[in-house]
């Protein structure tokens, strides 16, 4: 227990002089000094209680979701009914009432129409129940949604929508963002340090769902001025309307390619005009796709629509087989920018509307930093003045064990990039009663060792070995409750948890490990008979 080599010696001084120092760039700049350009400079993050910085509570238009899967189920019902063989002729498909509707043509196909249509209405999540219940009665065809189905794509698209913001702001720059899904269809985004929230809303305002679609050349101009869509088409209206018009552009709903397939997103300039675009590069599948659109449809327009709204509709000179394109559209260098960001990120699967925010400024931060400290301060000062009073010696190696291990802790926050909150100072203040409660169990201990007529260096040996029981028992359950804490809190309980953890770990390397390797480097040196403890 009290054999030290010197190889673990350096061992240990460099782990702990390792974290140390890295503790150093955080405490220059909570102390206001400049930190040395050019040297490495990991910094403990400080969150939104502690920095200021913005709120937003985003909620998702659930409408949508229900939407989609009409359109998606549609559209594969006219693939599935197409490619069976031989083919199944139906009529119009139609999906109101949130259902999809249409009759076969040739009621006694009905039996082969199911057949095909079941592996459509595949089992929804771990129950396996059928998230679309499939009815055939004379002909008509009915897929209704169940709710089961309806539960698994909400899930499925705010699982995509919370790694889509996530995206979004970590291009933005910004360090540490909280980004956490509330009950079924809201997301709580906490930025530090953005004091503006302006930028955040315009960069999660939009959807950037990207879809390029063929333009009804045979529609009406009267028609779709009044509003009037032919069967199979859509209206939709144009972003620029002082350019294009107000009139819609009439588009077809089926066959198109959308934007969810896209590897690149850059800004770039035309050359001819010097006006900002942005430049799009499509993976292989999307590639070819858009390659094959391009290619049968040579001579004729199509859209590029952006969430909703058509902001240009070229002709196809010629089929595009690179898998890139540009899109332009009256985009200043930021808006293009901003698309940029977006499209690179993905589109989000739905709408999201700010439905509430807030700003917290950083002197509220700076107040609680500093009541922090002093609560640090105080309570450290009256420790280490209680320790070196009640164990003398001992007690000034535990004082520095205290010491270093809220250095320790500092070193691995700013190591890692751990975000500190206000809850977490109450951690921190609640490791150096942990910190110190190592040592008091290890000194009360030799001193009951010596009590029973140990000498010195047996007294030591059984203290630190039988006090590291109960230590590393106490310690093991306190990282448990901070684990759990941390996979089922909220934002401010995590960073709670998150310093408890690592103030628990160091606690447990200073106070036992590097206090015990300067009490037997003590006793080699000087040898003493009795102990003042």
């Amino acid at each position: 227990m009290l054999d030290f080599p010197r190889w673990k010696q350096a061992w240990l001084w460099f782990i702990a002089l390792a974290c140390a120092v890295a503790a150093l760039p955080s405490i220059f700049s909570v102390s206001g000094l400049a930190w040395p350009a050019g040297l490495p400079d990991p910094k403990v993050n400080l969150g939104l209680d502690l920095a200021g910085g913005s709120h937003l509570l985003l909620e998702a238009d659930i409408s949508q979701v229900r939407q989609l899967r009409l359109e998606q189920m549609e559209d594969s019902v006219r693939q599935r009914m197409n490619k069976a063989d031989p083919k199944i002729e139906i009529g119009d498909i139609s999906t109101k009432d949130g259902r999809v509707t249409f009759m076969l043509t040739d009621p006694t196909k009905a039996d082969v129409a199911r057949e095909q249509l079941q592996t459509l209405t595949s089992g929804a999540g771990v129950t396996g129940q059928r998230d679309w219940d499939l009815q055939i009665n004379q002909g008509q065809v009915v897929l209704t949604p169940t709710e089961a189905g309806l539960n698994q794509s909400i899930d499925q698209a705010m699982g995509a929508a919370v790694e889509v913001v996530r995206k979004r702001i970590d291009k933005m720059g910004t360090r540490e963002p909280t980004i956490i899904r509330q009950g079924r269809g809201r997301i709580l985004v906490q930025v530090p340090g953005l004091s503006d929230p302006k930028a955040l809303k315009d960069q999660l305002g939009q959807t950037a769902k990207l879809e390029f679609k063929l333009v009804d050349t045979n529609a009406s101009q009267t028609d779709s001025a009044q509003g009037i869509a032919q069967p199979g088409t859509q209206l939709v209206p144009y972003a620029d309307t002082q350019k294009f018009g107000i009139v819609p552009l009439a588009v077809y709903r089926l066959g198109g390619i959308a934007g969810d397939q896209l590897t690149k997103a850059t800004v770039g300039n035309d050359p001819k005009t010097n006006e900002p675009l942005v430049e799009i590069a499509f993976d292989q599948q999307g590639g070819a796709k858009f390659a094959k659109l391009t290619s049968e449809n040579v001579g004729k327009p199509f859209a590029i629509i952006l969430d909703g709204k058509v902001i240009s509709a070229p002709n196809i000179n010629e089929p595009i087989l690179g898998g890139q394109a540009r899109i332009s559209g009256s985009f200043t260098p930021a808006s293009a920018q901003q698309l940029a960001i977006n499209l690179a990120s993905g589109a989000l699967p739905v709408d999201l509307k700010v439905v509430e925010e807030r700003s917290v400024g950083p002197d509220l931060g700076a107040d609680s930093i500093r009541s922090g400290m002093i609560a640090m301060f105080v309570g450290t000062m009256a420790v280490v003045l209680l320790i070196t009073v009640t164990y003398g010696r001992f007690g000034i190696y535990a004082n520095l064990a205290l010491v270093l291990n809220v250095l320790m802790i500092l070193g691995v926050m700013a190591t890692f990039g751990t975000t500190l909150t206000l809850p977490g100072i109450a951690g921190f203040v609640l490791t150096i009663g942990a910190s110190v409660d190592a040592n008091v169990l290890i000194n009360e201990r030799i001193r009951e060792e010596r009590k029973r007529g140990r000498k010195v260096v047996q007294a030591v040996e059984m203290g630190y070995k039988e006090a590291s029981r109960a230590i590393f028992d106490a310690n093991i359950t306190n990282v448990i409750a901070a684990v759990l804490m941390f996979f089922f809190g909220s934002g401010p309980v995590k960073g709670f948890a998150v310093v408890l953890v690592i103030g628990v770990v160091t606690s447990v390397f200073t106070a036992v490990t590097m206090t015990r390797m300067w009490v037997a480097g003590w006793l080699r040196k000087a040898r003493p008979t009795d102990l003042t403890i």
